[in-house]
């Protein structure tokens, strides 16, 4: 009875043999590696990217403050969160009318420290600009500028005349003359012009309030009340 010699293929015969059959190999470790590493970078540029978007918008663009008194009110109650636009008195000129952020102009916050929205900020409205006479009263209690009486009822608080203080004030250059919203109780450019320090030097200002955006139930653009200052001649703007 005749036997055939079995023959026996080695691993790197059978190995051979698939390769020839067209089967790929498994991709290698340091492919994966490269891919999961690109998958890192993105996902980092994604979240750093509208972080630092959001920072130069905050720096250059973007002023938030907190109101702590009742000076604009209503327009702002306390507790309010606002945000400004810092380019406006910059890229765009200041207008009477504008509810602005500046700088305490000379040492008003010592009388009225409630007034201070952080960093020695007040928050106030544009009456009068550069050239402006800004007086009070006529005979109906109005303030007039340059001769024109303006009707301010669609801002003032309920129940407050234009103001209780006489005064006649001519806004000299770069500066502008200012009063809150609440006048019996904003402590304003009318209390400080027997301190030389009534009005508000431009480059003091910060930023033109644009929205009030915190509380949810607050959330309100902050309007342009222009047409109170349409017949008022002289500049209609001015820049820092």
């Amino acid at each position: 009875m005749g036997f055939k010699a079995a023959t026996t293929k080695s691993p790197m015969h059978q190995r051979g043999a698939h390769l020839k059959k067209g089967v790929s190999r498994p991709p290698m470790h340091p492919r994966r590696f490269h891919r999961k590493k690109g998958s890192w970078i993105g996902w980092t540029l994604s979240i750093a990217i509208p972080i630092i978007a959001i920072l130069i918008l905050r720096i250059f663009v973007f002023g938030i403050y907190v109101v702590p008194s009742g000076s604009m009110q209503n327009t702002l109650l306390i507790g309010d969160h606002i945000l400004t636009f810092k380019l406006d008195g910059k890229w765009t000129p200041l207008k009477r009318g504008d509810v602005i952020v500046f700088k305490d102009p000379g040492h008003w916050l010592s009388q009225s420290q409630d007034d201070a929205i952080g960093g020695g900020f007040l928050v106030k409205r544009l009456i009068g600009l550069p050239g402006d006479t800004v007086a009070c009263c006529t005979a109906q209690g109005l303030v007039t500028i340059n001769g024109v009486p303006i009707h301010e009822e669609s801002y003032l608080y309920p129940g407050n005349a234009p103001s209780l203080i006489k005064f006649n004030v001519k806004v000299t250059p770069g500066h502008i003359f200012v009063m809150g919203d609440h006048r019996r109780i904003s402590a304003d450019s009318r209390y400080h012009l027997n301190e030389d320090d009534g009005l508000v030097p431009i480059s003091d200002v910060v930023g033109v309030v644009r929205l009030v955006w915190w509380p949810v139930d607050r959330w309100r653009y902050i309007g342009d009340p222009s047409s109170v200052y349409k017949n008022v001649g002289g500049v209609s703007g001015a820049y820092e």
